[in-house]
Protein backbone atom coordinates (compact mmCIF):
# COMPACT_ATOMS: atom_id res chain seq x y z
CA UNK A 1 0.00 0.00 0.00
CA UNK A 2 2.74 2.37 0.91
CA UNK A 3 4.64 2.06 -2.48
CA UNK A 4 1.35 2.24 -4.30
CA UNK A 5 0.79 5.75 -2.52
CA UNK A 6 4.44 7.11 -3.56
CA UNK A 7 4.11 5.67 -6.79
CA UNK A 8 0.53 7.60 -7.85
CA UNK A 9 2.18 11.52 -7.07
CA UNK A 10 5.21 10.45 -9.45
CA UNK A 11 3.04 9.26 -12.38
CA UNK A 12 0.57 12.30 -12.30
CA UNK A 13 3.21 14.60 -12.36
CA UNK A 14 4.40 12.61 -15.61
CA UNK A 15 0.79 12.50 -16.57
CA UNK A 16 0.62 16.95 -15.88
CA UNK A 17 3.88 18.51 -16.46
CA UNK A 18 4.23 21.83 -17.84
CA UNK A 19 6.21 20.75 -21.44
CA UNK A 20 3.15 17.84 -21.28
CA UNK A 21 0.58 20.49 -20.90
CA UNK A 22 2.16 23.19 -23.10
CA UNK A 23 2.43 20.18 -26.36
CA UNK A 24 -1.34 19.64 -25.06
CA UNK A 25 -2.27 23.21 -25.78
CA UNK A 26 0.26 23.89 -29.00
CA UNK A 27 -1.37 20.68 -30.53
CA UNK A 28 -5.26 21.81 -30.51
CA UNK A 29 -4.43 25.38 -32.49
CA UNK A 30 -5.00 23.48 -35.47
CA UNK A 31 -3.01 26.53 -37.91
CA UNK A 32 -0.09 26.24 -35.67
CA UNK A 33 0.03 22.50 -36.18
CA UNK A 34 -0.05 22.84 -39.87
CA UNK A 35 2.06 25.36 -39.88
CA UNK A 36 4.93 23.70 -38.11
CA UNK A 37 4.21 20.09 -40.64
CA UNK A 38 4.58 22.95 -43.83
CA UNK A 39 7.56 24.71 -41.76
CA UNK A 40 9.68 20.71 -41.26
CA UNK A 41 8.60 19.98 -44.34
CA UNK A 42 9.81 23.24 -46.39
CA UNK A 43 13.56 22.83 -43.71
CA UNK A 44 13.91 19.22 -45.06
CA UNK A 45 13.37 20.18 -48.72
CA UNK A 46 16.08 22.36 -48.48
CA UNK A 47 18.54 20.31 -46.46
CA UNK A 48 18.34 16.77 -48.44
CA UNK A 49 17.24 18.31 -51.66
CA UNK A 50 20.42 18.44 -52.86
CA UNK A 51 21.27 14.62 -51.91
CA UNK A 52 17.86 13.91 -54.46
CA UNK A 53 17.50 16.52 -57.01
CA UNK A 54 21.27 16.49 -58.44
CA UNK A 55 21.64 19.09 -61.09
CA UNK A 56 23.91 21.81 -60.09
CA UNK A 57 22.81 25.30 -59.74
CA UNK A 58 25.15 26.64 -62.47
CA UNK A 59 24.57 24.33 -64.97
CA UNK A 60 23.66 26.30 -68.42
CA UNK A 61 21.31 24.92 -71.20
CA UNK A 62 20.69 28.19 -73.15
CA UNK A 63 18.18 25.98 -75.54
CA UNK A 64 15.88 25.26 -72.53
CA UNK A 65 15.79 28.55 -70.98
CA UNK A 66 12.41 30.23 -69.75
CA UNK A 67 10.47 26.82 -69.95
CA UNK A 68 7.51 26.22 -67.88
CA UNK A 69 7.25 23.62 -64.88
CA UNK A 70 7.59 19.74 -66.51
CA UNK A 71 9.33 16.74 -65.60
CA UNK A 72 12.84 17.54 -66.46
CA UNK A 73 12.54 20.67 -64.37
CA UNK A 74 9.71 20.97 -62.26
CA UNK A 75 9.63 24.39 -61.00
CA UNK A 76 10.67 25.18 -64.77
CA UNK A 77 13.72 27.49 -66.09
CA UNK A 78 15.36 30.57 -66.37
CA UNK A 79 16.79 32.85 -68.80
CA UNK A 80 19.89 30.93 -68.59
CA UNK A 81 18.61 27.34 -68.63
CA UNK A 82 19.11 27.32 -65.14
CA UNK A 83 16.66 24.90 -62.89
CA UNK A 84 14.97 27.02 -60.79
CA UNK A 85 14.03 24.30 -58.21
CA UNK A 86 17.86 23.31 -57.63
CA UNK A 87 18.57 27.53 -57.27
CA UNK A 88 15.79 27.07 -54.85
CA UNK A 89 16.54 24.45 -52.60
CA UNK A 90 20.16 26.12 -52.51
CA UNK A 91 18.71 29.53 -51.61
CA UNK A 92 16.69 28.11 -48.95
CA UNK A 93 19.44 26.60 -46.61
CA UNK A 94 20.91 30.81 -46.83
CA UNK A 95 17.52 32.24 -46.44
CA UNK A 96 16.45 29.76 -43.59
CA UNK A 97 19.57 30.30 -41.92
CA UNK A 98 19.73 33.87 -42.11
CA UNK A 99 16.23 34.16 -40.64
CA UNK A 100 17.76 31.13 -37.72
CA UNK A 101 20.97 33.74 -36.90
CA UNK A 102 19.72 37.10 -37.21
CA UNK A 103 17.00 35.69 -34.92
CA UNK A 104 19.97 34.67 -32.45
CA UNK A 105 21.66 37.97 -32.07
CA UNK A 106 18.31 40.03 -31.90
CA UNK A 107 17.47 37.77 -28.74
CA UNK A 108 20.14 37.63 -26.90
CA UNK A 109 21.28 41.27 -27.63
CA UNK A 110 17.07 41.94 -26.35
CA UNK A 111 17.34 39.50 -23.46
CA UNK A 112 20.81 41.02 -22.27
CA UNK A 113 19.58 44.42 -22.25
CA UNK A 114 16.34 43.68 -21.88
CA UNK A 115 17.33 41.40 -17.99
CA UNK A 116 20.05 44.73 -17.00
CA UNK A 117 17.24 46.99 -16.86
CA UNK A 118 14.53 45.30 -15.71
CA UNK A 119 16.74 44.25 -12.63
CA UNK A 120 18.53 47.67 -12.29
CA UNK A 121 16.69 50.07 -9.90
CA UNK A 122 18.83 53.14 -11.11
CA UNK A 123 20.08 54.93 -13.51
CA UNK A 124 20.89 51.92 -15.79
CA UNK A 125 17.50 51.09 -16.33
CA UNK A 126 16.69 54.69 -18.03
CA UNK A 127 19.84 54.55 -20.01
CA UNK A 128 19.31 50.96 -21.86
CA UNK A 129 15.51 52.12 -22.20
CA UNK A 130 16.57 55.52 -23.37
CA UNK A 131 19.28 53.82 -26.33
CA UNK A 132 16.27 51.27 -26.79
CA UNK A 133 13.59 53.71 -27.61
CA UNK A 134 16.64 55.89 -29.60
CA UNK A 135 16.81 52.39 -31.72
CA UNK A 136 13.30 52.01 -32.18
CA UNK A 137 12.82 56.05 -33.62
CA UNK A 138 15.51 55.16 -36.50
CA UNK A 139 14.12 54.21 -40.04
CA UNK A 140 15.11 50.53 -40.07
CA UNK A 141 15.29 49.73 -44.04
CA UNK A 142 17.72 53.61 -45.16
CA UNK A 143 19.53 51.92 -42.20
CA UNK A 144 20.05 48.95 -43.14
CA UNK A 145 21.17 50.03 -46.85
CA UNK A 146 23.77 52.46 -45.18
CA UNK A 147 25.42 49.73 -43.33
CA UNK A 148 25.66 47.53 -46.19
CA UNK A 149 27.19 50.09 -47.74
CA UNK A 150 29.31 50.92 -45.49
CA UNK A 151 30.77 47.79 -44.52
CA UNK A 152 30.13 45.39 -47.38
CA UNK A 153 33.86 45.71 -49.37
CA UNK A 154 35.36 44.72 -46.05
CA UNK A 155 34.18 42.12 -44.88
CA UNK A 156 33.81 40.44 -48.55
CA UNK A 157 37.58 40.81 -48.50
CA UNK A 158 38.03 39.51 -44.86
CA UNK A 159 35.71 35.99 -44.74
CA UNK A 160 34.94 36.06 -48.35
CA UNK A 161 31.99 36.77 -51.08
CA UNK A 162 29.45 34.79 -49.23
CA UNK A 163 30.80 34.62 -46.02
CA UNK A 164 31.55 38.36 -45.45
CA UNK A 165 27.85 39.09 -46.84
CA UNK A 166 26.14 36.53 -44.62
CA UNK A 167 27.95 37.75 -41.31
CA UNK A 168 27.16 41.50 -42.31
CA UNK A 169 23.28 40.36 -42.97
CA UNK A 170 23.11 38.58 -40.03
CA UNK A 171 24.28 41.16 -37.94
CA UNK A 172 22.85 44.05 -39.56
CA UNK A 173 19.36 42.50 -39.14
CA UNK A 174 19.71 41.45 -35.89
CA UNK A 175 21.10 44.73 -34.57
CA UNK A 176 18.11 46.18 -35.48
CA UNK A 177 15.55 43.93 -34.06
CA UNK A 178 16.89 43.24 -31.11
CA UNK A 179 14.48 46.55 -28.90
CA UNK A 180 11.13 45.08 -29.35
CA UNK A 181 12.69 41.91 -27.17
CA UNK A 182 14.42 44.12 -24.93
CA UNK A 183 11.24 45.64 -23.87
CA UNK A 184 9.33 42.81 -23.56
CA UNK A 185 12.16 41.37 -21.73
CA UNK A 186 12.24 44.13 -19.29
CA UNK A 187 8.61 44.21 -18.63
CA UNK A 188 8.77 40.68 -17.86
CA UNK A 189 11.48 41.42 -14.97
CA UNK A 190 9.80 44.12 -13.77
CA UNK A 191 6.87 42.10 -12.98
CA UNK A 192 9.00 38.97 -11.79
CA UNK A 193 11.11 40.83 -9.57
CA UNK A 194 8.75 41.56 -7.03
CA UNK A 195 6.78 38.34 -6.77
CA UNK A 196 7.01 35.91 -3.76
CA UNK A 197 9.28 33.29 -4.96
CA UNK A 198 12.09 35.74 -6.39
CA UNK A 199 11.63 37.93 -2.61
CA UNK A 200 12.05 34.58 -1.10
CA UNK A 201 15.20 33.80 -2.84
CA UNK A 202 16.61 37.19 -1.75
CA UNK A 203 16.21 36.58 1.38
CA UNK A 204 17.46 33.31 1.49
CA UNK A 205 20.68 35.28 -0.20
CA UNK A 206 20.38 34.36 -3.82
CA UNK A 207 22.95 36.50 -5.39
CA UNK A 208 20.99 39.15 -7.95
CA UNK A 209 23.09 36.89 -11.10
CA UNK A 210 21.22 33.22 -9.56
CA UNK A 211 17.85 34.92 -9.19
CA UNK A 212 17.67 36.05 -12.78
CA UNK A 213 19.00 32.18 -14.01
CA UNK A 214 17.38 30.20 -11.81
CA UNK A 215 13.94 32.02 -11.13
CA UNK A 216 13.30 35.06 -13.22
CA UNK A 217 14.75 33.87 -16.83
CA UNK A 218 12.82 31.11 -16.92
CA UNK A 219 9.67 32.23 -15.76
CA UNK A 220 10.58 34.75 -18.81
CA UNK A 221 11.62 32.54 -21.49
CA UNK A 222 7.61 32.06 -22.96
CA UNK A 223 7.31 35.68 -24.44
CA UNK A 224 11.26 35.69 -25.42
CA UNK A 225 10.17 32.58 -27.64
CA UNK A 226 7.16 33.83 -29.57
CA UNK A 227 9.35 36.89 -30.06
CA UNK A 228 12.00 34.66 -31.51
CA UNK A 229 9.63 33.15 -34.19
CA UNK A 230 8.74 36.27 -35.15
CA UNK A 231 11.91 37.60 -35.69
CA UNK A 232 12.83 34.78 -38.40
CA UNK A 233 9.93 35.91 -40.30
CA UNK A 234 11.09 39.78 -39.89
CA UNK A 235 14.70 38.35 -41.07
CA UNK A 236 13.52 36.34 -43.90
CA UNK A 237 12.00 39.02 -45.51
CA UNK A 238 14.64 41.64 -44.89
CA UNK A 239 16.82 39.22 -46.29
CA UNK A 240 14.65 38.82 -49.58
CA UNK A 241 14.13 42.55 -49.44
CA UNK A 242 17.85 43.18 -49.73
CA UNK A 243 18.67 40.77 -52.28
CA UNK A 244 15.56 41.85 -54.32
CA UNK A 245 17.35 45.65 -54.03
CA UNK A 246 20.59 44.10 -55.41
CA UNK A 247 22.50 44.61 -52.00
CA UNK A 248 22.70 40.86 -50.91
CA UNK A 249 24.61 38.12 -51.65
CA UNK A 250 26.13 37.88 -55.05
CA UNK A 251 24.78 37.43 -58.18
CA UNK A 252 25.85 33.86 -58.40
CA UNK A 253 24.49 32.91 -54.93
CA UNK A 254 21.16 32.43 -55.77
CA UNK A 255 18.60 33.23 -52.27
CA UNK A 256 14.48 33.13 -52.54
CA UNK A 257 15.18 37.01 -52.90
CA UNK A 258 17.45 37.07 -55.47
CA UNK A 259 16.11 34.86 -57.47
CA UNK A 260 12.63 37.07 -57.45
CA UNK A 261 15.24 39.85 -58.37
CA UNK A 262 16.44 37.84 -61.32
CA UNK A 263 12.74 37.38 -62.17
CA UNK A 264 11.17 40.67 -61.78
CA UNK A 265 11.93 41.68 -65.98
CA UNK A 266 10.37 38.13 -67.40
CA UNK A 267 7.16 38.40 -65.27
CA UNK A 268 5.07 38.52 -68.88
CA UNK A 269 7.18 35.69 -70.12
CA UNK A 270 8.34 33.43 -67.70
CA UNK A 271 5.55 33.86 -64.46
CA UNK A 272 6.69 30.72 -62.90
CA UNK A 273 10.11 31.88 -62.01
CA UNK A 274 9.04 34.62 -59.65
CA UNK A 275 5.86 32.56 -58.54
CA UNK A 276 7.99 29.43 -57.31
CA UNK A 277 10.36 31.55 -54.48
CA UNK A 278 7.79 34.55 -53.92
CA UNK A 279 5.54 31.09 -52.65
CA UNK A 280 8.37 29.69 -50.55
CA UNK A 281 8.94 32.99 -49.05
CA UNK A 282 4.90 33.20 -48.51
CA UNK A 283 4.60 30.09 -47.18
CA UNK A 284 8.05 30.12 -44.78
CA UNK A 285 7.16 33.56 -43.35
CA UNK A 286 3.03 32.46 -42.93
CA UNK A 287 3.99 29.25 -40.86
CA UNK A 288 6.60 31.12 -38.54
CA UNK A 289 3.68 33.37 -37.90
CA UNK A 290 1.14 31.13 -37.00
CA UNK A 291 4.18 29.18 -34.80
CA UNK A 292 3.97 32.17 -32.54
CA UNK A 293 0.31 32.19 -31.90
CA UNK A 294 0.53 28.70 -31.04
CA UNK A 295 3.34 29.39 -28.85
CA UNK A 296 1.59 32.72 -27.53
CA UNK A 297 -1.37 29.87 -26.65
CA UNK A 298 0.27 27.13 -25.05
CA UNK A 299 2.42 29.21 -22.99
CA UNK A 300 0.50 31.25 -21.54
CA UNK A 301 -1.45 29.76 -18.92
CA UNK A 302 -4.11 31.93 -18.20
CA UNK A 303 -5.62 31.29 -21.39
CA UNK A 304 -8.01 28.32 -21.49
CA UNK A 305 -7.66 25.67 -24.35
Amino acid sequence: MAGSTLAFPSAERRAYSPWRETWRRYRRHRPATISAVLLLVLILAVVLGPFVWRIPINEIDVVAGMQGPSLAHPFGTDDLGQDILARMIYGGRISLAVGLAAMMVSVIVGTLIGALAGMSRGWLGYALMWLTDLFLSLPQLPLLLLLIYLFRDGLKAAFGPEGGIFILIVLVIGGLRWMPVARLVRAQFLSLREKEFVEAARALGASPLRQVVRHILPNAVGPVIIAGTIDVAAAIIAESTLSFLGLGFPPDTPTWGRILFDAKDFLDIGPHWALFPGGAIFIAVVSINYIGDGLRDALDARRVI
